[in-house]
């Protein structure tokens, strides 16, 4: 019996033995999983795909009042996807002085646990820290600046992708055109606050530098900012006096160009009357502006934007502004709401990568099909270094008339030197 018993114990024995070699056994190999399961949720967003379209993608814009075209764009791809897939949310119009508000706007859709993408167009002051905030608590959340405001440096950490359009090369490709169409005064309309922004500051550089080479005169005036007391109404009032002592000061051969959308239409109605040109939008678009400056009802027709073109084009013609006004064909803020979600969507479903330039032309393309696109990754002026999640683009210049022409500035080479000009 005490030898059974010795023998009970010592298989009893080897048997925990056996059990506890194979609990520490499999605790090493969980541990080695849990790792690569770390290190595989560290891995680029773009690596990830959705094995399901259960999810859903915010979009937020300015108002029609500001950003007609944005908004325009964000409800094309709702329309497009359904509003159980896109959710849509408005910053305020006085986004400066309201700026907790509009970060609030932002910040809101993360509370949504089927939202994995947001996109922000244009991406006004205080985007930055929304996208801060998002990814504190929802790190699985793509977040994309659309036409951001704050300086790269600052918004390039926060964004995991910034699309701009490339003031760089528009400002150099603006002044070429306008040399090419007779002009010898370059006008640049803007406010204090605009004037801060890294782009607009670089353009204004590049734009100098162009006149220049071009043997242009480049001159600068001061308007209302839109978003203070004056607002919307009286911002665009004083470009109504304005224009034509502006017209009379540097002539007929001067073309202007504005850095706000709300000073866009009387500025193009004035010009119409007084003389002088307009080469393109701060946003270009045939919709930025045209409608309300030439009494067009184009109702019903805001997705067409061949009809729209052809439109806006009879009646500058009609109104004797033939060869002196542009834009481009597919409305920018339109294409960037809508191509920045549909890149998004693309990159959720696992079908492109995220920080891919021809991946986002491809999204783009959906919504402006057949148009010629350009663009490039940022270069930082000081450092002259390339940026991996900042892409800068613009399309080609179309100059209205009998016939309109395509100037083909997509084909040009900006030089080298002007993407270092600060």
């Amino acid at each position: 019996m005490k030898k059974l018993t010795g023998i009970i114990v010592v298989i009893v024995v080897a048997c925990l033995m056996v059990s506890c070699a194979g609990k520490d056994e499999t605790a090493v190999i969980q541990e080695e999983q849990s790792t690569e399961i770390k290190e595989d949720s560290n891995e680029k967003k773009e690596d990830v795909k959705e094995d399901t379209n259960d999810f859903r993608i915010g979009i937020v814009t300015g108002s029609f009042s500001q950003s007609e075209d944005d908004r325009r764009g964000a409800e094309a791809f709702q329309e497009k996807y359904g509003s159980d897939m896109v959710t849509l949310a408005i910053y305020p119009d006085n986004f400066t002085d309201e700026l907790d508000i509009t970060i609030q706007t932002i910040v809101n859709l993360a509370d949504d646990p089927k939202i994995k993408a947001i996109i922000v167009n244009q991406a006004v002051d205080g985007t930055t820290e929304a996208f801060r905030q998002i990814h504190e608590k929802r790190p699985d959340i793509i977040c994309i600046a659309g036409e951001a405001y704050e300086d790269f440096s600052d918004i390039g950490q926060q964004a995991d992708l910034v699309v701009n359009y490339d003031f760089i090369s528009r400002g150099y490709l603006m002044i070429r055109t306008a040399h090419e169409l007779g002009c010898d005064t370059f006008v640049h309309i803007s406010f204090p606050r605009h004037l801060e922004y890294e782009s607009v500051s670089r353009q204004i550089a590049v734009m100098q530098a162009a006149c220049d080479e071009f043997g242009m005169t480049f001159a600068m005036e001061e308007a209302p900012d839109p978003t203070t007391d004056v607002g919307v109404p009286g911002a665009q009032a004083y470009i109504l006096e304005h224009v034509p002592e502006w017209v009379d000061k540097y002539g007929q051969n001067s073309a202007y160009f504005c850095t706000n959308d709300a000073h866009t239409e009387p500025l193009i109605k004035k010009l119409m009357e007084c003389g002088g040109y307009f080469i393109e939008a701060d946003l270009p678009s045939p919709l930025m502006g045209y409608p309300g400056a030439l009494d067009l009802d184009i109702t019903g027709a805001t997705a067409d934007f061949d009809s729209i073109l052809n439109s806006v084009e009879d009646a500058v013609v009609k109104n004797g502004g033939a060869g002196r006004f542009g834009t481009w064909k597919y409305s920018y803020g339109y294409t960037v709401s809508a191509g920045l979600a549909q890149h998004a969507m693309n990159v959720i479903n696992g079908e492109s990568k995220l920080n891919d330039i021809g991946d986002l032309a491809k999204a783009y393309g959906v919504f402006s099909p057949g148009a010629d696109w350009n663009g490039s990754e940022y270069i930082d002026a000081e450092s002259g270094e390339k940026s991996d999640n900042i892409f800068l683009i613009y399309q080609d210049t179309y100059i209205m008339g009998d016939p309109g022409r395509y100037m083909g500035v997509t084909d040009i080479k900006v030089p080298d030197e002007y993407f270092t000009i600060k």
